[in-house]
């Protein structure tokens, strides 16, 4: 876990969105432990008050679940954690056509261009 936060937002929040990615994208997988909050922030030098909030927070959303004394687990709820990889998706995609509409680029122009650089990218990985 190599985190960064800037000082715009809240620590908690970025590292919710921080922990929500890994587990949408599977590096934390269903089931497996989190780290203690104390663990946590020593390795990311803040406070363990933001941690406790960032888990309690997922906990609400119900991407990790709460074991009392023995500490959380990522959901194994696999329909809760694809919920969250979409909604992260979907988020990505509307900073990118908001950032294209601001370059000028229409929808289909956007379109078209992200289609030619999926066919150049698989290309490339075709040579290696």
């Amino acid at each position: 876990m190599d985190y960064s936060f800037d000082h715009d937002r809240p620590i908690y929040l970025q590292l919710m969105e921080q922990l929500e990615r890994e587990i949408a994208s599977g590096t934390l997988s269903p089931g497996s432990r989190m780290p203690s909050v104390r663990d946590l922030a020593g390795r990311l030098g803040i406070s363990p008050n933001t941690v406790q909030r960032a888990m309690y927070e997922m906990e609400r959303t119900g991407l990790i679940q709460s074991l009392g004394t023995e500490g959380r687990i990522v959901t194994q709820n696999r329909s809760r954690i694809e919920e969250a990889r979409k909604e992260l998706a979907q988020g990505t995609l509307e900073a990118f056509y908001q950032e294209m509409r601001r370059l000028g680029f229409d929808d289909a122009e956007t379109l078209r261009l992200a289609k030619e650089y999926s066919s150049a990218v698989r290309e490339e990985r075709s040579v290696e």
